[in-house]
């Protein structure tokens, strides 16, 4: 198969983070698949591959009972297939896992209605070939959800993710601050295009607001300090797993200056690597 995308297989005992990782894995780029049988995992390659996912996480263990015997197989096609495949295994000690389980009050696969440690030692068994045969082993026993992310950060991400993304949104105060937003920048400061006469009429995606409203010398500096900022965050954002910022700059409707201001910083944050989307809630509202 061309175009056989990269798969990380993750497993290992009910409770030691599998959907952690997951999010993780998605908040990375990567196609996720929770509690997939192990015998659709070819169909999904191919899929994937249809519809141009490149890379493709699942989450496969014991909840899939009997079906869970036919992971082997189910990994030899996927190698047939031409697919890369990065297995991680999550463990911790039986305490902790009793100690989540009781937390969250729900019962192991395997638990049949009994104790909790005995559904801990059938998956144990079950998962033992699987653990032997695994590319990264984490035990997550005296790991938070922050550090867990971080390691699997550390093995799946690359240059692209380790970037923090950025979306910008102009809007009015008018209208209402975005709830959404992360952070707040207010322009209402800078002469306003709507007192011009001319310009009432156009955005500030027209050349001639734009020009009008980033010539001032308080435009530009605005912008270094906003860059600036964003700059000095991202390392810590991005230490606490936090990989996406909404960053709201507000004029009075979002028609001239916030937006002129939004497309100018998304052009500057660009220049220094920071993958950047804008959107102008309010443009169009009267």
């Amino acid at each position: 198969m061309t175009n056989a995308p990269e798969i990380a297989l993750i497993t290992g005992l009910s409770g030691a983070g599998r959907r952690t990782a997951a999010h993780a894995m998605e908040d990375l780029g990567w196609y996720v698949v929770d509690n997939l049988p192990p015998l659709m995992m070819a169909s999904l390659a191919r899929t994937a591959a249809g519809f141009g996912a490149d890379r493709v996480a699942i989450v496969v263990d014991v909840r899939s009972r009997e079906q869970f015997d036919q992971l082997p197989q189910a990994l030899r096609e996927l190698k047939d297939m031409g697919c890369s495949i990065t297995s991680v295994f999550l463990e911790a000690d039986d305490d902790v896992i009793v100690q989540r389980q009781e937390s969250n009050r729900r019962p192991l696969p395997l638990q049949f209605g009994g104790r909790l440690i005995e559904g801990i030692d059938r998956e144990r068994r079950l998962l033992a070939d699987q653990r032997a045969q695994a590319d990264i082993v984490v035990d997550t026993t005296r790991l938070s959800a922050r550090q867990l992310v971080q390691r699997i950060v550390n093995h799946f991400g690359d240059e692209a993710t380790d970037r923090l993304k950025i979306a910008l949104i102009s809007f009015g105060f008018k209208n209402g601050v975005p709830i959404d937003a992360d952070m707040v920048f207010d322009v209402r400061f800078l002469p306003n295009p709507y007192w011009i006469p001319e310009l009432r009429p156009k955005s500030g995606l027209s050349r001639d607001v734009a020009s009008y409203v980033l010539k001032h010398d308080a435009a530009q500096r605005f912008q270094e300090h906003m860059l600036a900022l964003l700059a000095t965050v991202a390392p810590g954002y991005l230490a606490e797993s936090k990989r996406q910022v909404t960053v709201a700059i507000g004029c009075t409707g979002g028609k001239h200056r916030s937006t002129s201001m939004s497309e100018e910083l998304a052009v500057r944050l660009r220049g220094q690597g920071f993958p950047t989307t804008v959107l102008h809630r309010d443009l169009g509202k009267e």
